[in-house]
């Protein structure tokens, strides 16, 4: 039974439009932050000034009214005013892409895995997170055309490993937001909540469960590691592999939900996917009701790697894990 199927011709076309439309507007979104707050001019002892204030409201001097000044103002306002234009109408033509998806089953994606995507992207901290284990499957299935059997994708967690080398960035930014990871993940959906037992795992009115896992602790990080100050957050759970994962290269893919909504989901080299999973099927502590999925997990990726990924073929730089 052939468990690769490739997207109808119509659904290929949808894609593509859709992904350009969403990429221009997380690009336009991002510009815009540049231009968040405001220029105005103040007059101090007489002479007036160009003042810039933050969204938070902190206010900056640029200087005395002049040529130089008036330039940087009317540049500002003519930039901020064409961003704003420029992304209401993205935001429509998004919305029309995901109403076109949705009628032609473009994305099969759960919901909650996009709106958790996109809650991390809007707060700043996808960055910091590669979604890796089964759920990268959509990934790798969306960058090239096709889809898996349900055999290979049936789950009801994403596992999100954090990059604890870049702690410092990630705990700034929550501070900025006053906000615990968990209270960015409820962004998504209200209803996640840090489940007693296990503290690295969020869970939600459903049962889907987001796991917060990071490399193995070395002498920069802290351990145990907690997400946030916040007395209720996630605790990251160690794994063997995460310093590897983090080490390899990113691949980024929009991924399409059954809604329509879209989102970026960064994960592993798809090399470096195959390596893991088929490692994990022969582990002798590996749970064997698991290991027959790691199996095919594996054998399907390396088999888009051979039919529809050219660029992998060949790079002697790429170093599998260890067995």
């Amino acid at each position: 039974m052939n468990q690769i199927i490739e997207l109808q011709p119509n659904q290929a076309r949808q894609y593509i439009d859709a992904e350009t439309v969403f990429l221009e507007l997380l690009r336009v979104r991002g510009e815009q932050m540049e231009t968040r707050g405001s220029m105005f001019w103040r007059e101090v002892a007489g002479t007036t000034y160009l003042i810039r204030e933050s969204a938070g409201g902190a206010q900056k001097s640029l200087g005395p009214r002049d040529a130089q000044t008036e330039l940087i103002f009317q540049k500002f306002q003519a930039k901020k005013a064409s961003l704003t234009e420029r992304l209401k109408s993205l935001t429509q033509a998004a919305q029309t892409q995901q109403r076109l998806n949705k009628a032609l089953r473009v994305g099969r994606v759960p919901a909650i895995v996009v709106k958790a995507l996109n809650a991390l992207q809007d707060a700043g901290l996808h960055e910091h997170f590669l979604t890796i284990g089964t759920h990268a499957l959509y990934a790798y299935e969306s960058a090239c055309g096709v889809r898996f059997m349900p055999d290979a994708l049936a789950t009801q967690d994403i596992d999100l490993l954090f990059d604890s080398r870049k702690r410092l960035s990630f705990v700034s930014k929550l501070k900025k937001m006053d906000s615990s990871f968990i209270g960015a993940l409820q962004k998504a959906d209200p209803s996640f909540r840090v489940m007693s037992d296990q503290k690295q795992t969020a869970i939600n009115a459903t049962g889907f469960e987001v796991d917060v896992i990071r490399r193995l602790t070395t002498d920069a990080d802290p351990h145990p590691l907690k997400m946030s100050n916040f007395d209720d957050d996630l605790w990251a759970v160690q794994i063997s592999d995460g310093n590897r994962m983090l080490g390899a290269k990113r691949f980024s893919q929009v991924v399409v939900s059954e809604t329509g909504h879209m989102a970026v989901m960064s994960t592993l080299d798809p090399r470096m996917f195959v390596a893991l999973k088929t490692k994990l099927s022969k582990a002798s502590g590996r749970d064997p009701k698991k290991r027959p999925k790691d199996a095919l997990q594996a054998q399907l990726v390396q088999e888009l790697i051979n039919g529809y990924m050219p660029q992998y073929h060949a790079n002697p730089s790429f170093q599998p894990p260890a067995s």
